[in-house]
Parts: C-alpha cells; structure tokens; sequence
C-alpha cells in the first residue's frame, strides 16, 4: 500500500489533472478500466450478504471470520447455504494473504512481516489463510481458508493499490520492469481471487449491492 508520503507525493504531482476532474487517480501501471472486472456484485445472490473488510494480516483471522459467519448463519438462524452470501476484501497490508505459498517462500514474506501462526502463535513462514491440518489447525479453520471458501463460492477481492508495494519490490529484487514485475506478482493470485482497482471501491461497491459491513482485521 502506498504510505502517507508516497500518496501524497503522488496526489500533489497530479494536482493539474485533479482541479480538472475532481478526482485522485490511482497509481501503478494498473490495467484500464475496461480490463477490471466490476460484475462480480452480480454473483451475490443470497438475501444475506456482508462484506468483510481486512486490512491486516492478522494471522488470517480476517479471512476466518467471514467462514463463521456463514456457518453461524447455516446452522444457528436456519438460512440455505445458497442463501448467504460472503465478500472477503483483501486490501493494505493484508494483501499478501491473497498470494501462494510460492510467493511467500521466495520473497520470505512470513520474515519480512513477522506473520504468526493462527494457533501457536509462534512466526511461520506459511500463509495462514492457505494453511491446512498438516499445519496444525483445527479443522475449524482448515475449512475456512481461502481456498475451501473460494471453492464454496465465496467472493473474495485483492486491492491493486495494495499490491503494487510488493509488485515495486518484485521489480527491484528481480531487477525486472514494472510490467514484468506485475505480470509476475498477478499471476501468484491464489486462483479465483479477484483483483480491483482498490480495496476501498471494492468494499463500498459491496455496499452498494446490500451487504452488511464489517472490519474483520
């Protein structure tokens, strides 16, 4: 994410474009806005919907807590799995959460944030969101990682604007352009993540669509 300085280093530089539009634009070499994709509020199609906003790694319990509440919403109120509808965004630093486990072995991610592990809460060099029973979980939150709520269904978003701190460090380590360096980094999404111009419009977008808002980390 860019910190306070870099974004307002940024935003002054581009004040000329900001008197004449009104808005901030974001950085990075981002995609254009016909190549994001903005439809996914159409998938949430359960009466109750709530969008869990996590911003902090958090060893992972952001992204747990949005299991919970489906499954309390299942089992304690009666509702259709079909009809709970969960949006997890992935913003700030909890961004990394929504990159393989290869992609935190190779840039030492678990070190670099002093990530703990959700139980021991010892450092680990795993993703906590992707950790399984062979981890030391219990099974609780082995069925609430994200891929067991993506293959459920569950929408889960990346903020670009987040991500570019690691795609600029990509491209420093790898000495590689910020082109290469974003293809690189995109392409350690964990499959179905879905990444949005930032995490801020994602969540108000959710929102917008009818879910209940929550900070989850």
């Amino acid at each position: 994410m860019l910190g306070r300085r870099e974004f307002l280093a940024y935003a002054t530089s581009s004040l000329p474009a900001l008197a004449m539009t009104g808005v901030i634009p974001f950085a990075g070499a981002a995609p254009g806005a016909d190549a994001w994709d903005l439809k996914w509020p159409t998938r949430l199609t359960g009466t109750r919907k709530a969008v869990f906003d996590v911003a902090e790694i958090d060893s992972g319990f952001g992204v747990f807590r949005a299991a919970v509440w489906a499954g309390q919403r299942v089992e304690l109120l009666g509702s259709a799995p079909t009809d709970v509808s969960p949006v997890v965004v992935l913003r700030s630093h909890a961004v990394v959460l929504a990159l393989q486990q290869s992609f935190w072995n190779r840039y030492s991610v678990g070190r670099l944030r002093r990530v703990t592990h959700p139980v021991s809460l010892k450092e680990t060099a795993r993703n906590p969101a992707l950790m399984d029973a062979t981890d030391g979980i219990p099974a609780p939150l082995a069925n609430a990682t994200l891929p067991k709520q993506l293959s459920r269904g569950v929408t889960v978003l990346a903020c670009n604007l987040a991500l570019q701190s690691w795609i600029d460090a990509v491209a420093e380590t790898e000495k590689l352009s910020e082109a290469e360096a974003r293809k690189q980094v995109v392409s350690a999404l964990v499959p179905g993540v879905i990444l949005q111009p930032s995490g801020v419009l994602a969540t108000i977008l959710a929102q917008e669509h009818g879910c209940a808002y929550i900070r989850s980390a």
